[in-house]
């Protein structure tokens, strides 16, 4: 056999008889297995040895039957205290190997000491003692190397140094009987350590499959808790999040803030440029966001779609929150350079702050939440705190909630008429129907206030149908040629049922459907668009005109007006206010009024309430306008009179 033969077996011997010191999870799983087994290891050879001991006692010197024993034990002992009380403690991986390591230079130390002391003992006994030393030896190996099973090394260590010595003293007794013991311990020896070898390899085995199993387990513990396109902490992560925080804050008497961010104009550019972009920009977003703060105040995740959220733990004052929630509307406002595009997106964040305004996590998500929807009404791209006043109006919103739940729709609700006017004629041409509630219980309820609660609840089309009925049945009066106007939620076309429900009611009367006006807000975008659609159409086939209200204020793409069959526009009242004064809002109005013709589209200019206004909007072609400088909204059985009067006590009225 060649010099690198034996090396090469040299080094096999070597590793095979080793601790795998870099196999982590073997190591503790190895240490705790043995934890529970040597300490009866150490009871079964203390308990072999006074056996022994006693069985020679009077026969051999004291020193050698007793002492021995006494110091045998006592090492089994002092061993047995140690592993004892390493059971279920924590120990770091560098401990871990040295104990395996101390535990196989032990067995081999113990492996040679009990043999070589039953070997010393075996002059001083007769025939039946001498037989007992092969009991015991044999007794005290088995039971070391089973109780080692976990640690392949040291019950080999235990194998090799009692049996092989023992059998060849055995052996050279000369006697028949005790040469057939030692064939015999031998053959016993080679059966159990492959029996051992057989279980260590299981062992490992079961060690690397919990082993992939707790990776597994990890990995989808990770994924169920991390937005998969973004990498931020999902829905689930962060209500997992907020609890814990929410559960420090209270125990530290500490303020905690949580702010839900929305992106606005996010879906205009899904439409356009396809859910590819739209998912590249969200990416964009999400790394923007997540350099924001340190991550250990300040936690930020997905909550789905284009929402966002973060909490604030040991939260500033109000007023750095809000700045806070300011700039990162800042950030968002800035371009996002995509790889085929570059897309310019606004925000708007909802705050809501723990222990002032919410006690528990749910409460605090609602009034963020609250914040954020209030914000966006009244203005996109700002950070909108929770305050008391939310706090009322939500109160009051309750209160016309549970109200309008019990009302009597058909009896409560009237419709008041504002007239549309030719600029050039100073003729009105139409009417827009508006709504108006009188309850029992609140009084005179505005608009303003019951038609969000509607919206928000679902009612919406409750009050919508008894609403067109009258607006049908009192346009029906008037002179012919005169239209109408009414709105319709989209909530009143995001389902077959509440189209076909306004289908019956204006076929059922009679009013010229060809004089009715349809508007609908951008909001309607948000929907089902495909329904919302159809349900256009179905509108269109009936010879209604469909008006897009408060144009320019949401963010619908043109790809989305062009695949309505549009057939007028509404120029909100925000553009309007002032326009004679503002060369913003003027170059405003003038691009609407550009697109509008482009597109072949009429178009009404809500909230005129000056002279100065309606100059300005006949130097820039504004044909029809609406608003206080011709007439507040006005009654039912004022609508003839006034149609009746002259142009100037119109305006004065």
């Amino acid at each position: 056999m060649n010099v690198p033969t034996i090396r090469g077996i040299a080094a096999g011997v070597k590793r095979f008889m080793a601790v795998d010191s870099d196999n982590t999870e073997l190591l503790r799983a190895q240490l705790n297995a043995l934890s529970r087994l040597i300490p009866l290891l150490y009871f079964i050879l203390v308990a072999n040895a006074w056996v022994m001991a006693l069985t020679f006692w009077g026969k051999a010197p004291d020193w050698l039957s007793l002492y021995v024993a006494m110091a045998l034990s006592a090492v089994c002992a002092f061993r047995l205290v140690q592993w004892w009380r390493r059971k279920g403690v924590a120990v770091t991986d560098r401990q871990a190997v040295r104990e395996l390591r101390r535990t196989n230079k032990i067995s081999a130390v113990l492996g040679v000491l009990f043999p070589a002391w039953a070997i010393a003992l075996f002059p001083y006994g007769d025939a039946y003692a001498q037989s007992y030393v092969g009991t015991f030896v044999t007794f005290a190996m088995l039971s070391s190397m089973l109780c080692l099973i976990h640690l392949r090394s040291a019950a080999v260590i235990v194998a090799l140094t009692v049996s092989i010595p023992f059998a060849a003293f055995y052996a050279s007794t000369g006697i028949p009987t005790l040469i057939g013991t030692a064939i015999n311990l031998l053959l016993v020896t080679v059966g159990v350590v492959i029996v051992i070898l057989i279980q260590y390899r299981d062992f490992t085995r079961m060690v690397e499959a919990q082993k992939r199993t707790e990776m597994l387990g990890n990995e989808n513990l990770r994924v169920a808790n991390l937005d998969s396109l973004t990498d931020l902490p999902n829905r689930r992560a962060f209500f997992a999040h907020l609890e814990q925080t929410l559960d420090v804050a209270k125990a530290g008497r500490a303020r905690l803030a949580l702010g839900i961010i929305d992106l606005d104009g996010f879906k205009p550019i899904n439409d356009l440029y396809g859910h590819a972009v739209g998912d590249r920009l969200l990416v964009a977003v999400a790394e923007r966001l997540a350099t924001l703060c340190p991550s250990d105040t300040f936690f930020v995740s997905r909550l789905g779609g284009d929402e966002f959220a973060y909490v604030v733990a040991n939260a500033p004052d109000n007023d750095a929150l809000v700045s806070q929630g300011q700039a990162i509307v800042e950030m968002l406002r800035a371009p996002f350079p995509l790889p085929d595009v570059t897309v310019q997106v606004s925000g708007s964040v909802g705050i809501a702050v723990y222990p002032e305004m919410a006690g528990d996590a749910d409460l605090l998500f609602e009034r963020a939440d609250y914040a954020l929807y209030h914000g966006k009404g009244m203005k996109r791209g700002g950070a909108i705190l929770f305050t008391a006043d939310h706090e009322a109006q939500i109160n009051n919103d309750a209160r016309i909630e549970q109200v309008l739940k019990g009302a009597d729709f058909e009896q409560e609700l009237s419709v008041v008429f504002q007239p549309i006017v030719d600029t050039r004629s100073q003729a009105t041409i139409g009417f827009e129907a508006l709504a108006r509630w009188r309850s029992p219980t609140l009084g005179q309820v505005s608009p303003g206030q019951f038609i969000p609660v509607a919206e928000r609840t679902g009612m919406i089309g409750m009050l919508t149908r008894p609403l067109l009925r009258k607006a049908l049945a009192a346009a029906a009066k008037w002179p012919e040629g005169i239209r109408l106007s009414f709105n319709l939620s989209a909530y009143d076309l995001s389902s077959p049922e509440s189209a076909l429900a306004i289908v019956a009611i204006i076929e059922n009367c009679p009013f010229d459907s060809r004089l009715l006006d349809l508007e609908i807000t951008e909001t309607a975008f948000t929907h089902d668009f495909g329904q919302v659609q159809r349900s256009i159409e179905m509108l269109r086939l009936l010879g209604c005109g469909i008006s897009l209200d408060d144009f320019g204020t949401g963010y619908s793409s043109l790809s989305r007006l062009h695949a309505l069959p549009l057939t007028k526009i509404k120029i909100d009242r925000s553009f309007v206010t002032g326009l004679d004064k503002s060369p913003a809002s003027f170059k405003i109005v003038k691009s609407l009024l550009a697109l509008s013709r482009d597109m072949g589209l009429d178009c009404v200019i809500e909230g005129v309430e000056t002279g100065g206004e309606v100059a300005a909007l006949r130097r820039l072609g504004g044909l029809m306008v609406q608003g206080y400088f011709y007439s507040a909204p006005i009654r039912e059985e004022e609508v003839l009179p006034y149609l009746a009067g002259p142009v100037e006590r119109r305006r004065a009225s």
